[in-house]
């Protein structure tokens, strides 16, 4: 169980302290009183104190997007945004750009590994374009990149991208008409996604 010192403003397990910087737990105990928490309000709080570690999250989904997936994907970027969390996505269209805008509409910086030569080619809500110049080979960097990646919907790209970072041993959650694959962690909506999300981050899921 999560719980929080608001005096120390540190969060505290049975695991010990929580280091927002390197993400792993220390040995030691409260000093002050502590009050649970779940694992967005402690992210939220973690922020407030003087944040964490921005290690990325992937949002991926295909550039064709259906318009559900894109509002979908916007609501995620949206809430990735708000916890002051890294967005990091192909940077094109479809899902890539509703995720970027979200994320942007909350105040983020998402960066986008497009798979051009020219930083241009990504997409307007893009805060940090980095051009690989690699084709579809920066599927793997992102999900090697990436703490946790969140399939939007997606075709043979997005599958890939889902396959890679099983394989890479970092969580991959689908949302939506995401494609099925083993390991991969079904989410009903996006508040499930970024529990999560943040359960990783925190090491406690």
């Amino acid at each position: 169980m999560l719980s929080w010192s608001e005096s120390e403003r540190f969060l505290y397990s049975d695991k010990g302290r929580f280091d927002p910087w390197s993400l792993i737990w220390e040995q030691a105990a409260p000093a002050a009183e502590v009050a649970p928490v779940g694992p967005i309000d402690a992210l939220r709080r973690l922020r407030a104190s003087g944040g964490i570690r921005r290690v990325p999250v992937g949002v991926i989904g295909p550039r064709e997007a259906k318009d559900d997936e894109r509002a979908l994907a916007e609501s995620l970027g949206r809430a990735i945004g708000e916890l002051g969390l890294q967005l990091l996505c192909g940077g094109k269209s479809g899902v890539m750009e509703a995720a970027c805008k979200g994320c942007v509409d909350a105040g983020g910086t998402p960066i986008g590994l497009i798979p051009d030569t020219e930083w241009q080619e990504a997409n307007p809500y893009v805060a940090i374009p980095i051009a690989t110049g690699i084709g579809v080979a920066r599927n793997a960097v992102i999900a090697r990149a990436c703490l946790a990646l969140v399939a939007v919907g997606g075709g043979y790209g997005t599958l890939s991208e889902m396959a890679f970072g099983l394989q890479f041993g970092r969580l991959v959650l689908a949302l939506g008409r995401a494609p099925a694959v083993d390991g991969a962690v079904v989410c009903g909506d996006v508040g499930e996604a970024m529990e999560r999300v943040a359960a990783r981050i925190l090491g406690c899921d």
